[in-house]
């Protein structure tokens, strides 16, 4: 029985040697900015003196032409300086194509065909940090490859509602997981010399009313629960831009925000770098100058409509700007603030002599691609180990569902991609089961993916229910692949969706179904929970999410064996709507009222509320089954009590008891038995992925600091530590623990 040492390596180390075998080109003047350098930095110093130089010889109107946009995706340089412009591309998963210049129509390059790597809650279900880092720089070597500078995402706001048209591009509903996955992502992107802009800052969490609902929370929740991955993409993460949102927070719309970006992202977080506006969600050029926005992108747009004749020159930010600037309604002050980011950025990245050159979308690429869709999909039923199927086997097998064969690069809003290769999951099952005779019937078909409307379907319903019936009734086995696609008011920018059921009539398919076959496994493609009526008599559920060019490679891996899933969900799947408790609440905390939004559940989000609610969810947090199966053990603590600057540390064994190599997310749960205030039951500190062979045992340890078991005291507008006894529950999802321990906790 072989046994290894597995001990807390920062995960600040690892990045860093990781960076240094596979970018040796920037350990030079890239090192300047990426490890977030001393002030006595020589290199630092330097750039900021030129910067400086430079600012003294740029004209007033140049200075102002810098903060706002020359095209859909570009703002200007100063030729006669020889400052070069600023390329953005959306990009939270994959490059998007080459959009024209002035309205929202694609250029139709030959040569902007990219890899689609999977969808964030794809990549956050991996539970993976250097698979997380794998996928950042291959993403922004395609970038670079494509001559853009800043690359407009990852996108890290908390899975509040599984109505969010937007959930797909995130991280989940736990800011600590998020805050984990976000900074070795954000480091792989910008070790290639491309910007990585974290996104939507801040309370961003439906799509409905964005452009002006007004979000009312507490600071402790916006603390707690919404402010933390941004914090950590700034502060550990070193990212160089922050995109806006479009709401509002308290009254004030949030891409150009007193509180959130003068008081917190450019004051407490000491942000050095450049505040984006989504597309359109600047709205007044005095709060645009004060309240730190640095880059005004698509007003007037919305993303939808093309712009007037010398419209840029009318943004909040240019001719307006330049007006006020003029009066001295504006100090220059303020202007040169901004500028001075830019050039930062610009030094960072178009201005960089150093940086690479990037990489085409290649082998390499679509091999991280088909790795973080194969770790991150989630198996959550398996009765009779209906899974993995026998590719060596003659069988009949029936695969039933529009998802089979439907695109899921192309709609869902700005993330989009002209992906050069996509694999569809049909074709994926068919190359890794030869021997079965598979037969395919879409069963259900919706319309085109069409943003802002919703499109018939073009077949007949009844028609595509009975061919799929009677493939069912002659198969061996069924495999039903549906779920949502990127269509509006599904997993799609601009709207959310109206239900938790899945669309189409898949429920009442599914039923049918099962009436004519019992052997049924069912694929979920989608990037948000659905309410699941069938899961008792489907023998199998594995979710797949959008997994980009690779997915059906990565969906056959799974299903027949050749990888062994080792998913864990980033969001709790509630068993009806009302049981989330953003819905508990009623209108007032989702949609709004007037406009007006209360988030009532205050720091109860997610696993939160239904550990501290005792509400049994459908499917947990952190939840994932495997064809093997682990034993841990001899779980205990560094020590029993600690202090407020101390790190506990949590050992434990954990052996694979079962026949097949797989990993498992062992997971760190903290929490406050008789707090004297309000707390969750069990909050998330830490998490280690383990993988082992049949048989194998190792000894590892996931270390927390005691600072992170503090909470947010809007008494004083702090962090404070309550003393005391605490409780570490270590498991393997939210609601399930192999061992609680017990430690206390001195003054802070």
């Amino acid at each position: 029985m072989k046994r290894i040492e597995r001990t807390c390596r920062p995960p600040a180390f690892r990045m860093l040697l990781a960076v240094l075998m596979v970018c040796p080109l920037f350990l030079n003047s890239q090192q300047a900015y990426s490890q977030k350098p001393t002030s006595n930095s020589t290199q630092m110093k330097e750039i900021e003196a030129s910067i400086e130089d430079i600012l003294g010889q740029l004209t007033l109107e140049e200075k102002v032409a810098m903060c706002h946009a020359q095209s859909k995706f570009s703002t200007p340089g100063v030729p006669r300086l020889g400052i070069p412009e600023l390329w953005m591309s959306d990009g939270p998963h994959g490059v998007r194509g080459e959009i024209n210049w002035d309205n929202w129509g694609y250029a139709g390059w030959t040569n902007d065909s990219i890899t689609a790597f999977p969808a964030l809650t794809c990549l956050a279900a991996t539970f993976n940090l250097d698979l997380s880092f794998a996928y950042g720089q291959s993403l922004g070597e395609e970038a670079r490859y494509r001559k853009k500078d800043v690359l407009l995402g990852p996108g890290v706001n908390i899975y509040r509602t599984p109505l969010n048209g937007r959930n797909f591009e995130y991280m989940g509903e736990d800011p600590f997981l998020a805050s984990e996955m976000v900074v070795p992502y954000i480091k792989g992107v910008q070790a290639n010399g491309v910007a990585a802009c974290v996104k939507h800052f801040a309370l961003n969490n439906q799509e409905k009313w964005r452009n002006y609902v007004d979000v009312q929370v507490s600071d402790r929740a916006l603390h707690e629960i919404y402010l933390p991955a941004f914090k950590a993409a700034v502060e550990k993460g070193n990212v160089w831009a922050v995109m806006g949102s479009y709401n509002k927070f308290r009254g004030q719309y949030c891409s150009h925000h007193e509180f959130l970006i003068n008081t917190i992202l450019k004051g407490d977080w000491a942000f050095d770098g450049v505040v984006i506006t989504d597309w359109g969600s600047a709205h007044d050029t005095r709060e645009a100058a004060l309240y730190g926005l640095d880059i005004e992108m698509g007003t007037g747009t919305d993303g939808l409509t093309s712009t007037l004749i010398n419209a840029y020159d009318n943004y909040y930010l240019a001719n307006p700007f330049l007006e006020m600037l003029k009066s001295g309604e504006v100090p220059e002050e303020v202007l040169d603030d901004k500028v001075r980011r830019i050039l930062r950025l610009m030094y960072r990245t178009s201005m960089n002599p150093d940086r690479g050159m990037g990489k085409m979308n290649n082998q390499e690429h679509l091999d991280v691609a088909r790795k973080v869709a194969s770790e991150g999909m989630v198996l959550l039923k398996n009765q009779g180990q209906f899974f993995p199927l026998d590719p060596d086997k003659e069988m009949t097998l029936a695969v039933i569902g529009e998802n089979a064969t439907r695109s899921m690069t192309q709609g869902g809003g700005s993330s989009e991609l002209k992906a050069k290769i996509e694999v569809s999951p049909l074709d994926g099952l068919r190359q890794r089961f030869p021997k079965a005779n598979i037969l395919h019937a879409m069963g259900y078909a919706s319309g085109p993916s069409v943003y802002g409307r919703v499109e018939p379907a073009r077949y007949d319903a009844d028609s595509l229910r009975q061919e799929a019936l009677a493939i069912a009734s002659k198969a061996d086995k069924v495999l039903f692949i549906g779920g949502l696609n990127k269509s509006h008011r599904q997993d799609c920018e601009g709207g959310d969706r109206e239900n938790l059921r899945l669309p189409f009539g898949q429920d009442n398919l599914l039923s049918d179904i099962l009436e004519v076959n019992k052997e049924v496994g069912v694929v979920l493609i989608s990037g948000n929970a659905v309410s699941m009526p069938w899961a008792d008599d489907v023998q199998g559920i594995l979710q797949a999410w959008y997994a980009g060019s690779m997915a059906g490679y990565a969906l056959a891996d799974i299903l027949s064996g050749d990888v062994n899933p080792s998913g864990k969900l980033p969001f709790t799947f509630p068993e009806t709507l009302v049981e989330n408790a953003a819905h508990h609440f009623g209108e007032a905390s989702y949609p709004g009222i007037k406009k007006v939004q209360q988030y009532a559940e205050g720091i109860f989000v997610g696993y939160r509320w239904h550990e501290t609610k005792k509400i049994k969810p459908l499917f947990p947090f952190g939840f994932g089954l495997s064809y093997t199966s682990f034993k841990v053990s001899e779980i205990k603590t560094n020590a029993k009590r600690y202090g407020s600057q101390d790190t506990v540390t949590v050992s434990f064994e954990i052996e694979n008891t079962g026949s097949r190599a797989g990993a498992e997310v062992v997971q760190v749960y903290m929490g406050k038995p008789d707090s004297k205030i309000e707390r969750p039951t069990r909050e998330l500190k830490g998490f280690q992925k383990l993988d082992l062979k049949p048989g194998e045992s190792q000894s590892a340890e996931i270390c927390t600091p005691i600072s992170s078991f503090r909470y947010f005291n809007e008494d004083f507008s702090g962090w404070q530590l309550e003393p005391g006894v605490y409780r570490l529950y270590v498991g393997n999802a939210s609601d399930h623990t192999y061992h609680t321990l017990e430690i206390e906790v001195g003054q802070d």
